[in-house]
């Protein structure tokens, strides 16, 4: 076999297609292989570069190449379409790869440690137990209402309708009914249970890196946010700066500029969306208390003065996602903006 200097490897759940060239850019080689051969390949092929896009199982066989002496580069799947040259299918994807992952301007994405894609499920599952919550609840609502039983909007409301579940005097509910609403009260209780559970998993696991413990005195970032970003981020050196991460979480305005003049739109909503989601819920909270009067942040104040609540929280939001990579890249503490200047 001819020297082979880059690979592209399309993945898949148990037939890989792969497309490798030469220091020329020739095509050299071009297969279709299992899980069990594929390993096999490349403890035989000499030490190279290897893309691949960042889709389910690439960390996995990122650290298992990586382990066997190559380089391996993970790409978004969005900045790889380009490069497909004919209709789509694997040995296409696959020399699609094999091309990106050359590119000079190309972006990368950092393969994620066991650890830390451990974390992220912690996070997955708690949006699954989350969805599951709501579910049930909304189920007995309705349920009952067939009955005419309801109640107001909040826990209090749906504590009294899971008493009167529970109150075998009361006539309103026939036996039927009330042993089918009982299994959903009693699914809601475990789901409950697991939440907070998984809950203290999350912050146990953000109080045990430094960079988490660092992140949560921000104002807005809790254990939630602090154990999220330490997974997703695993090298902030990937970033060129603070607005990269911002623009990677979707947090900076969509462009639409021509001819010169600059015009900015809302927030691109493009990259991490779980990222986003939680960067704008904990600047939502800043932004309720500066409204109170009763924060620290004179910045947010003054905005609050121009603009609407919910785009002052996406301001802050980006702002936060530019002084996480900061703290992350530097390893500094955070700092209050009046101290500082002080």
């Amino acid at each position: 076999m001819e020297q082979v200097s880059v690979v592209g490897l399309d993945l898949a759940k148990s037939v890989f297609q792969v497309h490798g060239v030469n220091a020329q850019g020739e095509a050299v080689l071009r297969r279709k292989l299992t899980r069990g051969q594929l390993v096999k390949l490349f403890e035989k092929l000499p030490p190279c570069l290897v893309g691949m896009e960042a889709c389910a199982s690439a960390h996995h066989w990122a650290r298992e190449l990586i382990s066997l002496g190559h380089e391996v580069k993970l790409m978004p799947p969005q900045y790889v379409k380009p490069y497909v040259k004919r209709g789509k299918n694997d040995a296409a994807d696959a020399e699609a790869i094999c091309e990106a992952v050359t590119r000079p301007t190309m972006r990368f994405v950092g393969a994620k440690s066991p650890d830390q894609q451990a974390t992220m499920m912690l996070h997955r599952v708690r949006k699954i137990l989350t969805r599951q919550r709501t579910q049930i609840s909304n189920a007995l609502r309705a349920h009952m209402a067939e009955f005419g039983i309801t109640a107001a909007i909040g826990r209090g409301g749906l504590d009294r309708l899971i008493a009167v579940i529970a109150d075998q005097e009361d006539a309103r509910l026939p036996d039927e009914a009330r042993a089918c609403l009982g299994v959903l009260s009693a699914q809601l209780e475990m789901v409950k249970e697991q939440i907070l559970d998984n809950d203290r998993r999350i912050l146990a696991d953000a109080r045990r890196t430094e960079a988490g413990r660092r992140l949560m005195k921000i104002p807005g970032i809790g254990p939630l946010l602090a154990s999220a970003i330490v997974a997703c981020v695993p090298d902030p050196s990937t970033f060129d700066g603070g607005r990269s991460l911002s623009a990677w979480i979707g947090l900076t305005p969509r462009q639409n500029s021509s001819g010169g003049k600059e015009r900015l739109g809302s927030i691109t909503k493009a990259g991490n969306t779980y990222l986003r989601e939680l960067l704008v819920v904990g600047a939502m909270a800043v932004v309720r208390r500066a409204k109170q009067g009763s924060t620290k942040r004179p910045w947010v104040t003054q905005l609050l003065a121009r603009k609407k609540p919910k785009v002052a929280a996406v301001a802050l939001a980006n702002k936060n996602a530019r002084i996480i990579w900061a703290m992350m890249t530097t390893g500094e503490p955070y700092r209050e903006a009046e101290l500082a200047a002080a």
